[in-house]
């Protein structure tokens, strides 16, 4: 992989006037001026018009404005009824986000996607390339019934390569299979090959067109991970640049600012996001989700409710994002400042038969991992072992509905529930024993897209119980593997500071109690934490 920074990309997108429109000939056909998308060519065998509608489509495509794309791809296909291609844009509309897949691909889904392919083929592909187009996707969503979503989604990363080296020119096929491989990936694999090699086809490819809003998405979805997220950095800079009227093109450059702990820009990336996408979408949701975790890692607690407040106070969207932005932000606030009594507690919001839970058994797993938390770290011991129960029931939900990578996730939360309530129950060898082959177990796994970072790390977790038990050293080798992982995470660094204090390293105890007063000077709270930092700094 490319290791050498974006930042040429700056100058190229000053160079774009105005930034992120599609053509002037869409003004006129419009009648008000386009809405800034990037720039991006696709060329189809249809009419003028339809050619149009269906280069603003897959603008939109490539910032998951699905909606919106839809509406474009309808357009297309009503301009000119033998546009195929129209109908292929509607199936991959349908598609929604490749990197929630399999949870999103429910069966209902895929047959419509199957339909829109063979509306495609009916209504004429004229080429062989608008064939390829059509048959590649047709590997994905036929044959759902009897062949597993991963082998399906191999097919359709294969067939993609082919049509890209089969059509060496289409720059829009290389991206779409760049896409498929970044999303083919298996959430066990260390060596991160499959974003390796979708790097390789979509650096060089941003570099030579910078304002096009795939390749900066899909750059950062490919570094989206702890290993890789700098190299994401500068795509996540521009990427709210090239399509501004997208919340989320606006909220995406979060997804790195998060995995390097750059707060500040990952709220205003997010407040931005959120302003665009109003009641509408999930995205103001998810967006806020994000804006919490951050407000949070600052120790600005009141900015983080008011965020959750606003997100409240929009209409609930049905979306597997949204869902889990609504669990994930209250229980957040109760986890990250360590107030147990108010975890063991928290309702789910919206309220259980106001909202179709059932859908999204590992949405609701982080009420009953927040609830199992904080019940086993206030000393309750019954209750922790009702929620890891709960845990155990939501994960089979999870295995009947096929969200295989959720049924691995809820499993480690409830053994990590159920490794905190040996702790709470005294058995204190058994509860660090079982804490450290869980986190092991999640360390081998990866975050999911939806995430911006874990609820509490397994690892954290196993920290804070051995520095209770005063095993500081031991403590402290933990943490800093929490910290490499997620940098300039507050509960992280607030740990390490007590371990190294307790096992006497006063100059590392002083030197991390600077980096949280740094990462808290602005801190709307008075938390435990900053004032202990203070004192230790002031030693």
């Amino acid at each position: 992989m490319r290791t050498k920074s974006l930042s040429w990309l700056a100058a190229g997108l000053t160079c774009l006037a105005p930034i992120a429109m599609i053509s002037g000939a869409l003004a006129q056909t419009h009648g008000h001026s386009p809405p800034r998308l990037g720039t991006v060519t696709f060329k189809v065998e249809c009419n003028a018009a339809a050619q149009e509608e269906f280069h603003r489509g897959v603008a939109y495509l490539h910032s998951f404005a699905f909606p919106e794309a839809r509406a474009m791809f309808e357009a297309g296909a009503k301009a000119d009824p033998a546009c195929g291609m129209a109908h292929w844009g509607r199936a991959m509309v349908l598609l929604d986000n490749p990197f929630i897949w399999p949870a999103g691909l429910t069966p209902q889904k895929l047959n419509d996607a199957v339909a829109a392919l063979d509306a495609a083929t009916a209504a004429g592909l004229k080429t062989p390339r608008e064939q390829g187009y059509v048959v590649a996707l047709g590997m994905l969503v036929r044959d759902h019934a009897t062949v597993p979503h991963a082998q399906r989604l191999q097919k359709y990363d294969d067939a993609m390569v082919a049509l890209t080296k089969q059509n060496p020119e289409d720059m829009e096929a290389a991206i779409f299979s760049a896409l498929a491989t970044s999303a083919n990936f298996v959430p066990t694999d260390k060596t991160y090959a499959n974003q390796h090699k979708a790097a390789r086809v979509l650096e060089p490819l941003f570099k030579a067109h910078p304002n096009h809003p795939g390749l900066a998405h899909y750059t950062i979805h490919t570094f989206d991970y702890p290993p890789l997220a700098q190299h994401g950095v500068e795509a996540a800079k521009l990427y709210g640049l090239i399509a501004p009227d997208v919340p989320h093109a606006l909220h995406m450059p979060a997804h790195i600012f998060t995995r390097v702990g750059h707060w500040k820009e990952s709220i205003a990336s997010n407040r931005a996001s959120v302003k665009a996408g109003g009641d509408a979408t999930f995205d103001a949701h998810h967006a806020s989700d994000y804006m919490v975790y951050a407000y949070l890692q600052l120790a600005q607690d009141g900015a983080a409710r008011q965020a959750m407040a606003e997100s409240r106070a929009m209409k609930p969207i049905d979306h597997f994002a949204a869902a889990f932005a609504y669990v994930a932000m209250p229980a957040r606030l109760a986890l990250e400042r360590g107030d147990w009594g108010d975890a063991a507690v928290l309702p789910m919001t919206p309220a259980a038969d106001a909202y179709p839970w059932k859908k999204y058994p590992q949405a609701e797993a982080i009420n009953a991992f927040a609830r199992g938390v904080g019940a086993a770290r206030a000393g309750n011991v019954a209750l922790a072992r009702e929620q890891q129960a709960r845990l155990i029931t939501l994960r089979d939900a999870a295995k009947e509905l096929k969200l295989g990578y959720w049924v691995e996730q809820l499993d480690i939360q409830a053994a990590v529930v159920g490794g905190l309530a040996l702790c709470a129950e005294g058995k204190a060898a058994d509860c660090i024993a079982a804490l450290k082959t869980t986190a092991t177990r999640e360390d081998t796994t990866e975050k999911h897209v939806v995430v911006p970072g874990p609820l509490l790390p397994a690892r954290e977790l196993l920290a804070e119980m051995l520095l209770e038990q005063k095993k500081f050293a031991e403590s402290l080798v933990e943490y800093d593997a929490v910290m490499k992982k997620e940098p300039n995470r507050h509960r992280a660094i607030a740990g390490a500071m007590a371990a190294a204090a307790g096992a006497g390293d006063q100059a590392r105890a002083r030197a991390l109690a600077g980096e949280l007063l740094k990462l808290g000077s602005e801190a709307d709270s008075q938390r435990a934490s900053l004032q202990q930092a203070k004192q230790l700094a002031g030693g």
